[in-house]
């Protein structure tokens, strides 16, 4: 399990720019003009884990395989996409399957791109996106209270939990205001994500700098940290640009490249661990002579259910997981020095995997 986040932004804010490098593809087609991407672009990459090689390093893995987030490249929304201008609802859609939002904002001037709004003006740009999501919740929730009014008038229950997540969700999206502000109960999560709301979703913004701010950005970008600070939200600061750059070059040339530009690791980097972050995601490995291999798991998932991402029946058979902490695998060099050294556990079906953990499943067939 990774994440499958989408995408999204204005026309010409970098989005497929950013993909391209992101998923080293030329699926996305960048180009200076609205609406260059006609279907949403899929790509997976790999998570970058310096953990995974330092384990298969002393195992002597034959192979590393890491574990992998999928981007969805939405085409450009304009104002008034809810209401089917530009490509309309068609993308809207896209959106609703995906688990979280990456919101790529315009941070630079440049003369030679054209702006969609005619001007640059990131928080500008951020309340036109977000207003046309909240519109088409609004208009998809309006539509769906009615059958489930009558379904509670019929006695059921599960209609009356749904319509009372649906009728808070309301009062909010008339306000002006995203669905993810609905205050709600752990228990309720589950009924509340099958609205399938686009303003429910976490959002992570990524400013798009130009190369000299791709450090520590600049004042554009500042003013979106700002806006994500006072939301609940996360920021990043990325150059689609150098990303661009970085995607072409050979892995041994890209430290040399980075170097040269003062910049310590790739804006890929940033983007994964906020991701991680904001969906609340954590890293265990299992490793062997055949495979170091990396999982992602949400945060709080006891070890039955971190098995059954690896298969089904490792879930359904669970009997215990052996146990080992990175630093003490590390620190010990391996399964056999963390046993002799007494720092592996057993651990039964309550144990709460932690971010980092080394296991071995026990499972009944």
């Amino acid at each position: 399990m990774g994440f499958k986040c989408g995408i999204v932004g204005l026309p010409n804010v970098g989005k497929s720019t950013l993909f391209n490098a992101l998923t080293q593809t030329a699926a996305a087609q960048a180009a200076n003009y609205p609406f260059c991407t006609i279907e949403p672009n899929v790509g997976e990459v790999a998570v970058p884990d310096p953990r995974l090689d330092a384990l298969a390093a002393i195992a002597a893995s034959g192979q590393i395989i890491p574990t992998r987030l999928t981007f969805v490249d939405i085409a450009g929304l304009v104002r008034g996409a809810s209401k089917g201008e530009g490509l309309g609802n068609q993308f809207l859609a896209n959106i609703r399957e995906c688990d979280a939002i990456a919101h790529v904002v315009r941070c630079f001037e440049d003369g030679d791109v054209t702006h969609v709004e005619g001007k640059i003006s990131p928080v500008d740009d951020i309340e036109t996106i977000e207003t046309e999501l909240m519109l088409a919740d609004l208009e998809s929730l309006e539509k769906r209270a009615a059958s489930l009014e009558k379904k509670v008038k019929g006695g059921d229950k599960e209609a009356k939990e749904s319509l009372d997540l649906m009728q808070r969700a309301l009062v909010l999206l008339r306000e002006g205001k995203p669905a993810r502000l609905v205050a709600r109960k752990p228990d309720e999560e589950r009924a509340f994500g099958m609205l399938g709301l686009m303003t429910a979703k976490p959002v992570l913004y990524v400013c798009n700098v130009e190369e000299a701010s791709a450090q520590d950005g600049n004042g554009l970008s500042a003013a979106v940290f700002a806006r994500a600070a006072a939301e609940g939200a996360k920021a990043v600061v990325v150059s689609a640009k150098i990303e661009s750059e970085i995607a072409v070059l050979p892995p041994a040339e890209q430290k040399d490249y980075l170097d040269a530009i003062g910049l310590d690791e790739p804006g890929l980097n940033r983007v994964i661990r906020a991701g991680y972050e904001l969906l609340h995601l954590v890293t265990y490995f299992t490793v062997g002579p055949k495979e170091a291999r990396a999982w992602t798991i949400t945060r709080g998932t006891r070890a039955p259910q971190a098995a059954g991402v690896i298969h089904s029946d490792f879930e359904k058979g669970f009997i215990r997981s052996e146990t080992i902490a990175f630093e003490d695998y590390v620190r010990h060099k391996g399964e056999a020095g963390a046993r002799e050294a007494g720092r592996l556990r057993l651990e039964g079906k309550e144990y709460v995997v932690q971010d980092g953990d080394v296991l071995h499943f026990r499972f009944a067939n």
